[in-house]
């Protein structure tokens, strides 16, 4: 309705000025005796109406981001302050269960003593979440020593004001320009502790809380050299301890008996000072979000138990992680890279060539890397000192103020499903939760398929259990979910013949008691032999041997670790002339470009978008609907994608708002448009709480409903490949079991509150540098088991009705470019009905034709820069491309309350575009009489 308002003021302006420069022409030689400031005034009124006219159609084009630069907020409105009490709420609960005990020696917590010191700047800058599209306000988040004074513990205000004294302003980011977090580090040095300082701390407590802060943010990666920041050294990586760290921890050991330390990082850090005898507690608190300040203190004082168990392996040295030497920027030097962007930012993006990045390291990632390279190939025994002195916490490790048993109590094998019943006892003094983690061990033959030698399969978290008290959990997965997807020799999923050992684990180290089951034969899930898996509509087949084949990576192996583990960072390197071909070659396929396409159907059919809602995506009513819709309105929807969908008035449907939304509601246009901060995703992981994380869901969906928001940009899923990936506040964890449970969960719980997410970034985004044209190379096996399998459980467990793809290109095409990624894996597999969106639209690396014909129907821009050409708009099968590009579209907004939630029809700022052409259109009225009446008199 906006746009239509602006349409028809901008059509009347511009008839109106066309109409006043003719009567300008008009008797000239009798106008041409008025006076010299009436010909000024002409002049000016002249300008002032183009320059009307412009403005109109300005507003026109950017309708969608003007309305959302001057979308409000009454947070006094007590539906709003309703929906942010929930928010808070469940953002609180998913802090009280997501921080992770990391250590806790002689008892140290929950604090006997209430009176504490506390070290490290960072407790005056906690970071509640990280930076970019899932940052938001800190204006209502509780901050440290506020929690600290809620929860009734005493600071040394001493300490506190020295730490204020010396508080720098973090370094502005800018998203659109792709800078990411504050990497610097304002630490003060040891020198500027004075004796006195200490000695007075001394005599305030015998206790000291450290706090060590890591930023994160979009638009770039964690410095793996820290030379070139504040506080930083040549040589040294930002997730180690820096000098003034080293030496401040150094002076609390020295003077305090109980000391506490605190990570408020996303990223998994280099922990092993905590290994120090002088350190008594650790605690591991991500980005906490609003309230998490609080469940710390609550923590240290008692009232919470700690149930959080870790989303990512923590190793001693982090340069061991096999994807270390393939992270970051490596070029192509004998390309030049066309791509232009609408920001100009070299640091995160070289303007000159084409970049690639190997993941070489295969399905090794995380912990199934490190639970398996000490591992006996023949023996299946594990090396322990070797694997100590790498892992200093496992994957899903954490502690608790109680302490639990858990045993085997009923195990079921039917041939297909394996159903576990896991017995749980509180054997500790005081309450608690407790996390089931079941894990696999699949049979491996070495030169065969790489498998890791545990695998999640499942997990669940217990209710609150009393001293004594006990819940059995059960756990239930098929045998298919243990099959391993051969890319070289079947081109699909086998479950290999041997046995499997069920396991049931305090973390992926840690066995506590395990049951095999045994496949006498080889199961092959293709066409030719048993077909699709169950939850695959049709069998998973090769789609990627480009990319596996392709950029001569050679991938890691457990076959022969030595000889195919990276040990020195990527040079460098040349590209193929078949790899510039296919980067450059933009454009239709032949396929695509056929003229054998029957043309569509455009007629009135009496429907609107209510009489679709609910159906299923094949009903025959979707057809006569789509008949209304013209190819003018179809590209009008699919090019103008920012933040918004359309409107579409031959079928009633309302233009829709959408946000970014991992960590709650962020406006990156409206600065007033800021949700409730939810904990970072990986804290939302870490509680290991399918349930909770519904409940965010739910709590999200709803706030964003009330704020008028459709649709969110999240949950973000893409894998911890790297503990220096900018974003991994962002995503969930190392593990895609884990990632995609959870976002499956919250998914639910936004299409229960009528909210649509666009789960992102699909897929193999896992680094900011050059993320924006990358070429990722890739073998099959490791997108499937690692990097898809997030987005498939969500698809498949969540009910997902859209997607973001990812700018990241996957071998030589763009992501939203391949077919075989996002219709034949993503619809056809999955079975996955909705949307495809792209990524905000920042270069001119993405063709609006090739993406339609490949299943991306939506286009993240509010400049019109990605917009289908005659390719489409003139041709049959063009046409056809942009129906089925509608129909995508228009299904999710009608699986959804977006027609309830819908923006505002008539936003204030199009009355005060009517009121100035109203203005224009009185003068120029005037001017014109007036003119005509001089006219009249002089030829009289």
């Amino acid at each position: 309705m906006a746009e239509n308002i602006v349409l028809v003021t901008a059509i009347v302006m511009v008839c109106l000025t066309v109409a006043f420069f003719a009567l300008c022409m008009v008797k000239r030689k009798a106008i041409a005796t008025n006076s010299k400031p009436r010909k000024a005034g002409r002049i000016v009124l002249s300008l002032l109406l183009v320059v009307t006219c412009v403005a109109n159609f300005v507003a026109l084009r950017f309708t969608n981001v003007i309305t959302m630069y001057f979308t409000t907020i009454d947070l006094n409105d007590s539906d709003i302050q309703k929906v942010r009490n929930e928010s808070t709420e469940t953002a609180k609960s998913l802090a009280d269960e997501g921080f992770v005990l990391l250590k806790n020696e002689n008892n140290v917590l929950p604090l006997a003593n209430k009176q504490v010191n506390v070290f490290g700047y960072s407790s005056i800058d906690i970071n509640f979440g990280g930076t970019g599209s899932g940052s938001g306000s800190n204006e209502y988040n509780v901050g440290f020593y506020e929690g600290l004074e809620n929860a009734g513990i005493s600071v040394n205000e001493d300490l506190k004001a020295f730490y204020n004294d010396a508080y720098t302003e973090k370094q502005k980011t800018n998203v659109m320009a792709m800078i990411g977090g504050d990497y610097n580090s304002y630490e003060p040095s040891i020198d500027t502790y004075t004796e006195e300082m200490i000695d007075q701390a001394k005599d305030y407590s015998d206790t000291a809380i450290v706090v060590l802060t890591r930023n994160g943010g979009e638009g770039g990666d964690l410095p793996q050299d820290t030379a070139a920041y504040q506080g930083g050294t040549a040589g040294e990586h930002y997730l180690e301890l820096n000098k003034n760290e080293r030496d401040m921890i150094a002076m609390v050991e020295e003077n305090f008996e109980n000391i506490i330390v605190i990570i408020n990082s996303s990223n998994a850090m280099e922990l092993g000072f905590l290994d120090d005898e002088a350190i008594d507690g650790a605690l591991w608190i991500g980005g906490p979000g609003c309230e998490g300040c609080n469940s710390l203190a609550q923590i240290l004082d008692g009232e919470i138990n700690p149930s959080g168990r870790l989303a990512d392996t923590y190793a001693y040295d982090l340069t061991s992680n096999p994807s270390y030497y393939n992270f970051g920027q490596f070029l192509y030097e004998n390309t030049n890279n066309k791509y232009k962007l609408i920001f100009d930012n070299p640091s995160v993006f070289n303007g000159e060539h084409y970049a690639y990045v190997d993941y070489a390291e295969g399905i090794y990632v995380g912990y199934r890397y490190y639970e398996t390279r000490w591992i006996d190939n023949e023996t299946n025994e594990c090396d322990e000192a070797a694997y100590e002195q790498a892992v200093q916490y496992p994957f899903g490790y954490g502690l608790s103020y109680t302490s639990f048993t858990q045993e085997i109590s009923d195990f079921k094998d039917d041939g297909n499903t394996v159903t576990v019943d896991v017995t749980v006892t509180n054997t500790g003094d005081v309450a608690g939760k407790d996390v089931v983690q079941l894990y696999y061990t699949p049979p491996y033959y070495v030169g065969g398929i790489e498998k890791a030698f545990v695998n999640l399969a499942d997990y669940e978290k217990t209710e609150v259990l009393e001293p004594g008290e006990s819940q059995t959990v059960t756990i239930s997965f098929d045998y298919e979910d243990m099959a391993s997807y051969d890319y070289q020799n079947y081109g699909c999923y086998v479950l290999e013949h041997g046995d499997y050992e069920i396991k049931l684990m305090n973390n992926a180290h840690d066995l506590i008691d395990s049951r095999t089951v045994t496949v006498n034969s080889d199961v092959i899930y293709n066409d030719s032999n048993v077909g699709a898996r169950s939850t695959d509509n049709i069998a998973a087949v090769n789609q990627f041997d480009d990319v596996s084949e392709g950029n001569n990576v050679a991938y890691v192996s457990r076959a022969d670790w030595e000889g195919t583990l990276p040990t020195t960072r990527s040079e460098n390197k040349d590209a193929s002339e078949a790899i510039i071909y296919e980067i450059e070659n933009q454009g239709l396929t032949e396929e695509q470009q056929s003229e054998d396409a029957e043309d569509i159907v455009v007629q009135d059919n009496g429907l609107t978008i209510e009489d679709v809602k609910g159906l299923d995506y094949d009903d025959p009513t979707w057809d006569k609907l789509l008949e209304q819709i013209s190819v003018d309105e179809m590209v009008n929807l699919i090019a103008t994608g920012g933040y918004a969908t359309a409107a579409i008035d031959s079928i009633g449907k309302n233009a829709t708002s959408d946000q970014d939304g991992p960590q709650g509601i962020n406006s990156l246009i409206s600065g007033d448009v800021k949700g409730v901060v939810f904990p970072s995703e990986v804290v939302v992981a870490s509680t290991f709480n399918k349930q909770l994380a519904e409940e965010m869901g739910q709590a999200l969906g709803s706030e964003s409903a009330e704020y008028g928001i459709a649709g969110l940009y999240g949950p973000a899923m893409n894998t911890h490949r790297s503990p220096f990936g900018g974003r991994n506040y962002e995503y969930y964890s190392e593990d895609g079991v884990l990632a995609g449970k959870t976002a499956a969960a919250f998914v639910r719980g936004a299409n229960e509150a009528g909210i649509y997410c666009y789960m992102k970034h699909f897929a193999l985004d896992e680094q900011e540098t050059e993320r924006l044209d990358i070429s990722i190379w890739c073998n099959e096996q490791a997108m499937r088991e690692i990097y898809f399998k997030p987005f498939e459980l969500c698809a498949k467990e969540g009910g997902v009705t859209a997607v973001m793809a990812s700018d990241s290109f996957i071998g030589g095409t763009w992501a939203g470019e391949r077919e075989e990624l996002m219709n034949t894996v993503l619809r056809d597999e999955w079975g996955f009905h909705g949307m495809v969106i792209t990524d905000f639209v920042t270069s001119n690396s993405k063709d609006a034709d090739r993406a339609i014909r490949s299943g991306t129907d939506l286009s993240l821009t509010t400049l019109g820069n990605l917009t289908p050409s005659e390719l489409s708009t003139g041709t049959a099968a063009g046409r056809q491309a942009l129906r089925t590009a509608t129909h995508n579209i228009l299904y999710t907004i009608a699986n959804s309350n977006a027609q309830e939630i819908s923006s505002d029809p008539f936003p204030a700022w199009t009355f005060l575009i009517m009121a100035l052409d109203v203005f224009m259109l009185a003068m120029a009225v005037l001017v014109m009489f007036y003119k005509k009446r001089k006219a009249i008199e002089s030829i009289e």
